[in-house]
């Protein structure tokens, strides 16, 4: 599964594309992401919000945006080569080679900011390994801003999520120091890429036919090794793509650019190469950002479904959910979509771990998290077609990532460290996926080694070497953290809601670096995150010194890209680590849950939102209830009746008005992907009243014959509203 920060895709991108709002995030099939970004604001409502999803998602033109080249030097600094002893040196065969390659922005970028290649050995631990171009952007701080502050560098999570898209947002963030945005060796703006579009194929394959996953994995397999053996041919190794050679990337990257220090921000999986970077480079870490933490010590996929049931019964809806998953795997039901490579019609059939599995993916995005509830009953009732949405957006998903990377690290990092024996329901579609391509890859698993937050404890072991392993989940779903230390009952509110910004015993409140020191360290949790736990992030910083903890209410995934006060939050971290004092209240939560029976449940307005074409029915009944108020109005004016007229032009027009604020007063835009307001369909008696008064009117005698187009209007309204939209 994904681990990265955003995003996925969008639930209701379609709807809320319509209104002028945006986000991306995040359900897919096999993925588990992050992504999803959110629309939001933040420091001093100064911030604009990616749209959803852009932490995979091909970037957008940022206003005042150009693509410049990487100048070779930051202002004041001097180009270096690294020196021997520096952490993730290069190898004595690539010491000649220039450390960096200046090359065109590949996407849009705020003006000033400059973009290139890092050259790095494809494996540092072997002589004379080929090099390859690890690609980055740098937005230097304007010089009005005075001397500007540490730089912040930032890597997106998955592994396989591109970062560089999110540049103009991080700049935005952080507008008085430099931003440094790097991408994962193997990424889309990294040379080599490693796509792998057989696996979509695989996996495309997979759903298109009935039967759990588990026992469909030949096929899969075999697309896996020709993806393989693509690569292969193309000479990459793909023993160099795991954490510890990215980890190896983001110290080298500080050296070629002459940075003394800086922060550094990871998100979901990206985490793990930022802490292993902090343990290699004390001296040029001056602190460390992790959103959606994924400790090193977690054995993911034995805990996945664990997690996922936990955080449905933080909603309250778990028996609802358990009997979802029971129900459409005996039954599994039929969707239409397209396959997201050919863009073609495509049919899918998802049984209950596969729709357990999008849904574990939709509770990334606050608000897709905020819909969850309601969303369940209605599947838990037989509304399977309210999925739709989601289904459409996990194929979308599909195409976010880097599938050659994704496994390379995978299979190397996390899966020998699982048994993937937990028989626990559901068993996600995403665990199935991932053991099959790494059971037909073979990469050897990765040496582990201590990071920032394990320096001082032992570091896990490969699960063939641990059988006890698959028994690690805790009870709640919460990811067991490297410390030995148990979770107290302080570490989390009976009640759910979201502590506030807390520091560890032991914080340092100068946020020292000095050799021997821990940076600082800001940990921040989503609250309906299933994929990495606040609980788990939470114990697993629980000892360190100088880390403190912040879970947000009605967050998921990647919590910065969704919550305002998480931004806030790490902007104020940023500016004065040893300050504690919370900026904001992240007990608050972005949009209110949506309980059963808060909406009429329904999936035209999602359609509405694929093709608005259904909408010539009631824009054609308010534009004739206009003009039969107007005409209505003028005819009693010069008394000459028309009261009918004008009553029933009054209800219409009323209509359109009282739907139109009853729709306004939702916060939650993605929510018209599943239902509306029950009020729409007491709003509707107008519209029976409108076409009541208009029959009357056309049928008297001596009535003009386009007196009846009203009076079709009317029927035609009703006919849509009570037989279509409501049904």
């Amino acid at each position: 599964m994904l681990l990265g920060g955003s995003g996925s895709a969008a639930l209701a991108a379609p709807v809320r594309d319509g209104a002028a709002t945006a986000r991306a995030g995040t359900a897919q099939v096999g993925t588990a992401q992050i992504g999803t970004a959110q629309v939001g604001t933040a420091r001093a409502s100064a911030w604009t919000t990616p749209q959803r999803g852009a932490e995979h998602a091909s970037a957008s033109a940022v206003p005042g945006a150009s693509s410049t080249t990487l100048a070779s030097v930051v202002p004041g600094e001097r180009l270096t080569t690294l020196a021997a002893a520096d952490p993730g040196r290069r190898t004595a065969g690539a010491a000649e080679e220039p450390p960096v390659e200046e090359q065109p922005c590949p996407v849009a970028v705020p003006s000033g900011t400059t973009c290139g290649y890092l050259l790095a050995p494809e494996r540092r631990d072997v002589p004379n390994s080929r090099t390859i171009k690890v690609g980055y952007a740098v937005h230097r701080a304007s010089p009005a801003a005075g001397q500007a502050a540490d730089p912040v560098v930032y890597m997106s999570g998955g592994p396989g999520s591109a970062s560089l898209q999110l540049t103009g947002f991080l700049t935005r963030m952080f507008p008085g120091r430099d931003v440094v945005v790097l991408e994962q060796r193997g990424g889309r703006y990294s040379e080599p890429r490693l796509s792998c579009p057989e696996i979509v194929r695989g996996v495309v394959g997979t759903l298109s036919t009935p039967g759990p996953a588990s026992a469909e994995t030949a096929p899969l397999a075999r697309q896996a090794m020709a993806c393989q053996s693509r690569l292969e041919a193309e000479h990459v190794d793909l023993r160099g793509y795991n954490t510890s050679e990215i980890a190896a990337d983001v110290v080298d990257l500080r050296a070629a650019l002459g940075y003394p220090g800086w922060y550094l921000f990871g998100v979901s999986y990206s985490t793990r190469p930022m802490l292993l970077a902090a343990e290699r480079d004390p001296q040029g870490t001056r602190g460390i950002v992790l959103d959606s933490l994924l400790p090193s010590g977690s054995r993911w996929y034995d805990e996945s479904s664990a997690a996922l049931s936990a955080t449905m019964t933080k909603l309250g809806v778990a028996a609802r959910f358990d009997a979802v998953v029971k129900a459409l795997n005996a039954h599994p039901a039929t969707y239409e979509t397209r396959d997201p490579l050919t863009r073609e019609r495509l049919t899918v059939q998802l049984n209950g771990d596969d729709v357990a599995t999008i849904l574990g993916e939709s509770l990334h995005e606050a608000d897709v998290a905020a819909i969850v509830p309601a969303l369940v009953d209605g599947l838990a009732s037989g509304r399977t077609e309210l999925l739709q949405p989601l289904v459409d957006a996990a194929g979308d998903a599909l195409t976010s990532y880097e599938w050659g990377l994704y496994y390379a690290v995978q299979c190397q990092d996390e899966t020998p460290y699982n048994t993937f024996r937990n028989a626990r329901s559901p068993r996600l579609f995403t665990g199935v996926v991932d053991e099959a391509v790494c059971d037909a890859w073979g990469l050897p698993a990765a040496r582990t080694e201590p990071d920032l937050l394990t320096s001082h404890t032992s570091v896990t072991t490969p699960a063939s070497s641990n059988p006890a392993s698959s028994n690690s989940a805790s009870s709640d779903g919460a990811t067991p953290a490297a410390s030995s230390e148990e979770t107290t009952p302080e570490d989390t509110s009976s009640d759910g809601a979201a502590p506030e910004d807390t520091p560890s015993e032991g914080a340092s409140p100068e946020g020292a670096t000095s050799e021997g020191a821990t940076p600082p360290v800001l940990v921040l949790g989503g609250q309906y995150d299933p994929t990495t736990p606040p609980e788990a992030a939470q114990k697993a910083v629980s000892a360190v010194p100088g880390a403190r903890f912040a879970e947000f209410a009605g967050a998921g995934h990647a919590v910065f890209l969704s919550s305002a006060c998480g931004r806030q939050t790490i902007a104020a971290f940023l500016d004065d680590p040893a300050a504690t004092r919370p900026v904001c209240d992240p007990g608050a939560a972005p949009y209110p849950v949506v309980r059963p029976g808060d909406l009429l449940l329904t999936s035209s307005a999602y359609r509405l939102s694929r093709s608005p074409i259904p909408l010539a029915v009631p824009a054609a009944f308010l534009l004739v209830s206009a003009g039969q108020l107007v005409a209505g109005l003028v005819s009693l004016l010069r008394r000459r009746g028309g009261g009918l007229s004008a009553l029933a032009g009054l209800a219409g027009v009323a209509l359109g008005g009282l739907s139109a604020l009853s729709l306004s007063g939702v916060r939650d835009w993605t929510s018209f992907a599943i239902g509306v307001p029950h009020a729409l369909a007491w709003y509707g008696l107008l519209a029976l009243v409108s076409t009541a008064l208009s029959i009357i009117e056309a049928f008297r005698l001596n009535a003009a014959a386009a007196r009846i187009v009203p009076a079709l209007t009317g029927l035609a309204l009703l006919a849509w509203l009570y037989g279509w939209l409501l049904s």
